[in-house]
């Protein structure tokens, strides 16, 4: 039996109970007897005194902050989002993330939680999101960090951090994913009800003065349907627009529109998907999993694995194929 990874939350006066609900939900959940790996979520504090959030609520921490980065140090530390983005972090908190980081373990804040990691310095010349409301505040406080304005999430130098809300959950999902493979991240999700990953970026929730009618997105999104059916053919846009009844640059844009990606961009993200369950749940040879996902070749679906996950399918499989494979 393998060992359960350590999760470590990090609590202080002002976190948001959403994000730790999610962070809960995605780790302190034992999801085992349904194939899950293991898990061991900490909360760690300045001290064992409750920790009081908005909207009324305690967490009550039972680790110190030094267990963050000492003996036994964690797997991951987490940190949630905060209300007051702007408000001053307790120093033991900061300097605890700090060693963190410093003693290589990933670090990753969900929402607002990029305020508190850049108040630490650890986002000074490094790459950040957090909700897109935000992202000019961030600039404009933190004028060191490098702002990435309409991302779900992203990586620099071991530290995370995710855009608002909903994306605490696709960034957590994601790191199961990183860790464990795609199976164990969708059997997460499907606990959850919720997608294993989605693609684009949040420039789809940004207010806008003329969404898509309710009838053009329920057309994309039988198309999509459509297209995760038959995921082993050669889709083209136009083939997918004459699904939907719109010409190929309408389509395109009402797409984009919708789904914060391109129609070609969506597509191979569920290739790959569609490869990686294949490749932990199956023993089949690679080029008839190349066929399945509608790769063409096992060169080219080695080619976009390489671009996309920095490995090879041959050692994700490796990685990631379940033992009832």
């Amino acid at each position: 039996m393998q060992p359960a990874q350590s999760i470590a939350l990090v609590a202080f006066p002002g976190i948001r109970a959403f994000d730790v609900a999610v962070i809960t939900e995605v780790w302190g959940v034992d999801r085992t007897a349904r194939g899950a790996p293991r898990f061991a979520l900490r909360r760690h504090g300045a001290d064992r005194a409750p920790v009081v959030m908005p909207g009324g609520l305690t967490l009550t921490p039972d680790q110190d902050l030094e267990a963050l980065s000492g003996l036994g140090a964690s797997d991951l530390v987490v940190v949630p989002g905060v209300e007051e983005q702007l408000a001053p972090v307790p120093e033991p908190v900061l300097a605890a993330l700090r060693n963190a980081h410093s003693a290589g373990v990933p670090v990753a804040a969900l929402c607002g939680g990029a305020f508190v990691l850049a108040q630490a310095g650890l986002l000074d010349g490094r790459r950040a999101v957090t909700h897109w409301n935000l992202t000019g505040l961030l600039a404009r406080s933190h004028p060191g960090v490098q702002v990435v304005p309409d991302a779900l999430f992203v990586e620099d130098g071991g530290v995370w951090t995710a855009a608002g809300v909903a994306a605490g959950i696709d960034l957590c999902l994601h790191l199961v994913r990183t860790a464990h493979g795609a199976e164990a991240a969708a059997t997460i999700a499907r606990a959850m009800v919720t997608a294993p990953f989605r693609t684009g970026t949040q420039a789809q929730f940004i207010e806008q003065p003329t969404p898509c009618s309710d009838r053009e997105a329920d057309a994309l999104a039988a198309v999509r349907e459509r297209a995760l059916r038959h995921l082993s053919e050669p889709l083209t846009v136009a083939g997918l627009a004459g699904w939907a009844g719109m010409s190929p640059r309408s389509f395109a844009r009402h797409f984009t529109a919708t789904t914060g990606t391109t129609p070609v961009q969506w597509l191979l993200d569920q290739r790959i998907a569609a490869a990686q369950k294949l490749l932990e749940r199956t023993g089949l040879p690679m080029p008839e999993v190349a066929r399945r996902c509608g790769f063409g070749s096992e060169v080219t679906m080695r080619q976009h694995f390489a671009a996309r996950l920095a490995t090879s399918p041959r050692d994700y499989r490796r990685a990631f194929r379940s033992a009832e494979a």
